[in-house]
């Protein structure tokens, strides 16, 4: 085929994947395709529920069925057509969790480098402990013989030093940390006989008849376990698993004996640790157990074999200590210190190990260390690693689709994101983004907007084309951001002369990981953003020493060992709302969290139909009353096997979804709605059908105001947005009378598109109207810009930062010149 010939779009036809409304678009090939729109418009339902979900789906198809079987896949879009689309990977907002033994070191792989760059060019130990100087011959696979002792030895490869190998400590198996049963947790009130459930794994592990064994074996079962002697303690907890002939009553009363095998109460405990296999059961056996550093390996979860070799006197734990910073300093001073013969290995390693590490530092990860488990990094910091990898794997002719890349990262962390898109489109691949921030949006060679508005409202294509044309277009909303016609401060802030006029909240603190020692100063009833590069300590000082800090004030209890002094200044109450899901599982839904389910129910109860078949409010709740689907048990789902594809969740036939069972729609309030079809509505929808219920009406027009009217009752929490999750938790809070307390908002415009964060300074105007203090931890300039106070923090991350660079309204700070956040409000700050 000629290069003429070449497809040049990916072509999409009656794409109807949730609220998509049989949307046609053309999807450029090797170019940056932004898609925006406003919150809930369908902007991921096009990039990963059709794009992506296209792409991914025909690669898999391609393969045998013996390889689909073990993989997971997207099922078939809602489509008429998509022509031309590659094959596909996603980067998504919220990468999965890894596992325990994943590390920074791990996840990028750079660990691997500093493996052989140990294995290869080390120090290495003799069997009898004599240093060996480096030396070629170990990169030729040559044995050694220690001048010393003259043993003959083999150097450990690269493998022998991995802690996920051959290279892991024995004791907690490469772990760093051990978990141990902890014989007070087993017994957590001693003041209770055993008869009456003192030792608490029996109870929860279906072993209730091992306090009948053990008083066989000799142990007073009916006084408090605190009298017993140590020997029959000793029983309780450590008795052998023996077999003993016990009477037992039948469920009718009759007796009979049986051979039972006894479970003293640590192995109770140890033997559900080993058959857990669900999060549940896992969190059952928790309570029993105490997690510690191992105090074999000290935390670095390597042998002492794999600790053996040095390079410039550090051991590999010592040099996965340091931040990635400073490993890409320290590892180009190792090729001088070696012989002349060794150089040019020595030079291709460590060069190996700068490229790969490039790209992490330009997205801002240089601070973090090379031993930070993978699962304390932030969703952000995941997704950077993510598309650091993917673009050292150099593919070709590849669609990445990236949700969100943006989150988590400082405007100065920007430019190194589109160098690694640009990157991307250079090795021939195609790039679809969807994301928010106008810094990024900009770089974009096209465009397509979806909305006008979310949910019902949008799902079409109002716009398209490059920058030029959506300017051109008055239908375009996110334009007047892009060519900076839209005006940036939207909300009244306060003069510096008056930002403490109702008080301030003071903290000092002690240094505490990175951070130095803070003394800082929140005014009270304000909103006061803290910014920072990432790695700065803004997480340490707002959510590890402030929030906990007030806690235990209000409490009246001990202050964290690191806070030095706090004065609450009356906040009495700390509420933190982050991004996180809400709820674990389909049967959160909106009408659930927000309360309007039970008000429904209660009002269904009491029509005269109710009445009539003896129903009551409980009768309504699709999760346990008499009228849930039977089929799904209240769920709307059910899943599909279908044998070496994947299962298929699909609306329950039974009740289309609703939930409920089909009974359950002949009860109609007087408007002619039953309570399932009235859950199917959006919130604007029910506002209209409920005029006659004000508990209702009053929670309903809170979550129109927090800009969720387009949400249906029941739709699924945990699928929210992390933006739609932060309103969805502070609906509560908004008619509260609010002077005593603080309210803390962890990067709270993630999701937003520009005109959604105004709806959100509208909600924190409200609060504040209430005289609550807002703080938020927080990237987005738009943000920035309409706080009344800024503390930022820096001026790099990790231990370049950990300090309060400057402090002052939003002006001061953009014309502060030790203000790396500063240098980019200076933009927004003069229009």
């Amino acid at each position: 085929m000629s290069s003429e010939e070449r497809p040049t779009t990916i072509e999409v036809r009656g794409a109807r994947v949730h609220n998509l409304v049989n949307v046609d678009v053309d999807v450029p090939l090797n170019q940056m395709v932004a898609i925006a729109g406003v919150s809930g418009s369908g902007k991921s339902s096009l990039a990963m529920g059709v794009l992506y979900a296209e792409g991914s789906r025909r690669y898999i198809e391609a393969l045998s069925t013996y390889t689909r079987r073990r993989m997971s896949h997207a099922t078939k879009a809602t489509v008429d057509e998509v022509r031309h689309v590659p094959a596909a990977l996603a980067l998504r907002q919220r990468p999965g969790v890894p596992g325990a033994r994943s590390t920074f070191g791990t996840s990028t792989e750079l660990l691997n480098v500093l493996r052989l760059l140990f294995s290869r060019l080390g120090e290495h130990l003799c069997p009898n402990g004599h240093r060996q100087q480096p030396t070629i011959d170990v990169a030729a696979g040559l044995d050694l013989t220690c001048p010393v002792c003259g043993v003959t030895f083999t150097p450990p490869g690269a493998e022998a030093l991995a802690f996920n190998s051959d290279g892991a400590c024995p004791t907690c198996g490469g772990l760093g940390v051990v978990r141990e049963i902890d014989d007070a947790l087993l017994v957590p009130d001693p003041s209770k006989t055993i008869a009456d459930g003192a030792v608490a794994p029996w109870k929860m592990m279906g072993l209730t008849v091992m306090p009948q064994m053990v008083g066989e074996l000799g142990v007073r079962t009916d006084v408090p376990y605190r009298d017993l002697t140590d020997a029959e303690r000793d029983v309780v907890l450590h008795g052998p698993a023996d077999k003993h002939l016990i009477t037992v009553p039948s469920r009718s009363g009759k007796l009979f004996e049986v051979n039972f095998t006894y479970r003293n109460a640590r192995l109770a405990v140890q033997e559900a640790l080993d058959k857990a296999a669900s999060e549940g059961g896992l969190n059952r056996v928790n309570k029993f157990v105490h997690t510690g550093t191992c105090p074999t390996c000290h935390g670095t979860r390597l042998s002492e074999q794999a600790l053996a070799p040095q390079v410039m006197g550090l051991n590999l734990a010592e040099a996965t200590a340091q931040m990635l910073d400073d490993v890409i300093t320290w590892a180009p001073r190792v090729v001088d210190t070696l012989p002349v013969d060794m150089r040019s290995m020595a030079t291709a390693i460590v060069t190996q190990l700068l490229e790969m590490a490039e790209r992490l530092v330009e997205l801002g990860l240089g601070y973090l260390g090379l031993d930070r488990p993978s699962a304390t990094l932030s969703t952000g910091e995941r997704q950077r690693v993510q598309l650091a990898r993917a673009v050292r794997n150099q593919t070709t002719g590849v669609l990445y689709v990236l949700d969100e890349p943006s989150i988590g990262l400082h405007p100065s962390n920007v430019d190194g994101l589109n160098g690694v898109i640009r990157d991307l489109l250079r090795d021939g691949n195609s790039v679809v983004l969807v994301d928010h921030d106008v810094q990024v949006l900009r770089e974009a060679d096209w465009f397509v907007e979806i909305g006008p508005g979310s949910g019902s409202e949008g799902g079409t294509v109002v716009a398209e084309g490059t920058l030029d044309d959506l300017v051109a277009n008055p239908s375009s909303l996110i334009a007047g951001f892009l060519d900076g016609t839209e005006p940036i401060r939207v909300r009244d802030t306060v003069a510096s002369g008056q930002l403490f006029d109702h008080g301030r909240i003071r903290l000092a603190t002690r240094p505490l990981h990175t951070v130095h020692a803070l003394d800082v100063e929140i005014p009270k009833g304000r909103l006061t953003a803290v910014t920072g590069v990432s790695g700065s300590g803004k997480t340490t000082m707002v959510l590890e020493s402030l929030v906990p800090a007030l806690q235990t004030a209000a409490a009246g209890e001990p202050r964290p060992a690191h806070v030095a002094a706090v004065e609450s200044s009356g906040v009495e109450r700390v509420n933190v709302v982050d991004a996180t899901p809400i709820g674990t599982n389909v049967r959160s839904t909106v009408a659930t969290y927000s309360g309007v389910l039970d008000d429904l129910r209660r009002a269904y109860a009491a029509l005269e139909e109710s009445t009539r078949r003896g129903l009551t409010a409980s009768d309504f709740s699709y999760n346990t009353g008499s009228l849930r689907c039977p089929r799904c048990e209240g769920t709307g789902q059910i899943s599909l096997d279908v044998q070496f594809l994947p299962d298929v969740e699909i609306d329950c036939p039974v009740c289309d979804g609703t939930r409920y069972d089909p009974a359950a729609k002949d009860i109609r309030r007087p408007g002619g709605l039953s309570l399932p079809e009235l859950l199917c509505l959006t919130v604007k929808q029910a506002l209209l059908d409920t005029e006659d219920l004000p508990k209702v009406q009053k929670k309903l027009r809170t979550l129109v105001d927090l800009g969720l009217g387009y949400l249906t009752l029941g739709e699924d929490t945990p699928a929210l947005s992390g933006g739609e999750a932060q309103r969805l938790k502070l609906a509560t809070e908004l008619g509260r009378k609010q002077s005593d307390a603080l309210f803390v908002l962890d990067e709270p415009s993630v999701g937003l598109h520009p005109l959604d964060v105004r709806v959100l300074l509208g909600v924190i105007d409200r609060l504040g109207a209430k005289g609550a203090t807002v703080v938020v931890i927080e990237h987005d300039l738009d943000m920035i810009a309409n706080a009344d106070y800024v503390v930022d923090m820096g001026p790099g991350g990790g231990a370049e930062g950990g300090t309060v660079v400057a402090t002052g309204t939003p002006a001061e700070i953009a014309g502060s010149a030790s203000s790396v956040t500063g240098r980019y409000l200076t933009l927004p700050m003069s229009q």
